[in-house]
């Protein structure tokens, strides 16, 4: 698999890739990366579904919101590619979007997976976290070895690769306003969870320090119909890294919400 460069669309400064016809999917990336991250997604589903695969604000051909201090800005700026009641899929803070799309936005929704999303943090994970947001000036592009080695390790993998591509051309400002949400963010809280409307899919890696497989499951068990998935073997960049076996599982939800 190669995550190459694709054409893109633009409405009220939302960049997004799309493809193929039928229920919609849209695909939410994590920070520092972009729609490309999705490709496994878009060439899997797009004969069979409408793919919308947007670049977050402030990366990609995206604009960053004037205000873009709350995972709420975020989420206003993507609702919008939204254009139908849909099945929405997060990875990481696009986890946490989508699960907020989920929660406030409930007639565009069906159905929503979230991917390495982070519920209750550690004490010691949240004081690492900010530090590395604390460490952005978002002008100068950070060093992104710490980061790929947290994802995949040393190995020389093509989507380590494609990581690095995307982690050192991306928009500092954009990266660093980003990060900070990330950062300060704990998962959606107890009661927006007792009130997720819509069938909701937790899933993420066994070996997922930070995304851990609790986290998953407490958030399951507090959605109404909530479920989870650990993929094994699986760590932080499952979707590029285990695309199969993550897509089975989309594709078997989806038809669900969707059908």
């Amino acid at each position: 698999m190669t995550w190459t460069t694709r054409p893109r669309s633009e409405e009220a400064g939302v960049a997004f890739v799309e493809a193929g016809e039928g229920p919609l999917l849209l695909f939410l990336h994590g920070v520092g990366l972009r729609a490309e991250a999705w490709g496994a997604q878009i060439d899997a589903f797009s004969d069979r579904f409408e793919v919308r695969a947007p670049d977050l604000p402030g990366h990609g051909g995206s604009v960053l919101p004037g205000r873009a201090e709350r995972l709420s800005a975020y989420t206003d700026a993507l609702a919008a590619c939204a254009t139908r009641p849909c099945v929405v899929i997060g990875h990481s803070m696009g986890a946490m979007i989508a699960l907020d799309l989920a929660i406030r936005f409930p007639d565009r929704v069906r159905g929503v997976v979230a991917l390495n999303a982070i519920h209750r943090r550690t004490e010691a994970a949240r004081q690492a976290v900010m530090q590395r947001a604390d460490s952005l000036d978002g002008r100068s592009t950070a060093d992104p070895e710490a980061t790929l080695t947290r994802w995949f390790g040393t190995d020389p993998l093509p989507a380590r690769a494609a990581c690095r591509r995307w982690l050192t051309g991306v928009d500092p400002a954009g990266y660093r306003a980003a990060y900070r949400v990330f950062a300060q963010e704990d998962g959606p809280s107890d009661t927006d969870l007792g009130r997720l409307a819509s069938p909701a899919l937790f899933m993420t890696g066994s070996r997922e320090p930070n995304s851990t497989p609790k986290m998953s499951e407490q958030m399951a068990a507090l959605a109404p119909k909530g479920a989870a998935q650990i993929v094994e073997g699986a760590a932080h960049m499952m979707p590029m890294t285990h695309a199969q076996e993550v897509n089975a599982v989309i594709a078997a939800f989806a038809a669900r919400c969707l059908t």
